[in-house]
């Protein structure tokens, strides 16, 4: 799988968020459930200085590798941090990240592409790890960006 090494500036993030680990039988009930808060319940619509309305999904505060904890958050990016605390706000680092595009099925794509990241032999730093939405075709047309952070020379 192709990817391209790039250096991101900080960036805040809001939205919901949740705890889970991959290996939790009810994990894609809980992403699922943050998208469909997101979204369908209102909270993307209600983000105030949305720098970026890409939505977000953002892999963050891992008590490990993939295998342990993390937190997830539905989110997109804004000009600064909500001065109400309805919201949860998380900070992607700056740093370096492999870039990875995927294109196809957006459920099926990201699922895959993740399948093949972690067999990967990367130097992820397990500090954040964030997904692009670029389009929201749900279909064969979607196109998103997986950045995964990588641990500093």
């Amino acid at each position: 799988m192709e990817y391209e090494i790039v250096t991101l500036e900080e960036k805040i993030a809001v939205g919901v968020s949740a705890r889970t680990n991959n290996t939790s039988p009810d994990m894609g009930a809980v992403i699922g459930g943050l998208w469909n808060r997101f979204y369908n319940e209102g909270v993307y619509a209600s983000i105030p200085k949305k720098e970026n309305a890409k939505a977000l999904g953002i892999y963050t505060d891992y008590a490990g590798d993939e295998k342990a904890d993390y937190t997830v958050f539905v989110a997109c990016e804004t000009a600064a941090e909500p001065e109400e605390d309805s919201f949860a706000v998380c900070r992607i680092p700056a740093g370096h990240y492999a870039k990875f595009i995927v294109r196809g099925d957006m459920v099926q794509a990201v699922a895959n592409a993740w399948q093949e990241i972690w067999r990967m032999d990367l130097p992820r730093a397990f500090r954040c790890d964030f997904e692009e939405y670029q389009n929201d075709d749900m279909g064969n047309n979607a196109e998103i960006h997986i950045y995964i952070g990588l641990k500093e020379d």
